[in-house]
């Protein structure tokens, strides 16, 4: 799996549109479609707030790890 396959799964699951999501992260939809197709890179602010979003880790959007849940409530 790639970076950009995780981003749109991460947002699937949520049942989230891309613009929902743009929306909450204060983007165009557009800018979140080129980070889910891989064409553009994904800015560290933008990157934590994702994590935020989808309640995960950088580490699991950036593939580093696959604990999608690593932090207990």
């Amino acid at each position: 799996m790639e970076l950009q396959n995780r981003l749109k799964d991460l947002r699937e699951d949520e049942d989230k549109s891309q613009t929902e999501v743009a929306n909450y992260l204060s983007i165009h939809q557009t800018t979140l479609s080129k980070y889910e197709k891989g064409t553009t890179d994904i800015p560290t602010s933008i990157l934590c707030k994702l994590a935020d979003y989808y309640r995960t880790s950088t580490d699991y959007i950036l593939m580093r790890t696959y604990e999608k849940r690593p932090y207990k409530k």
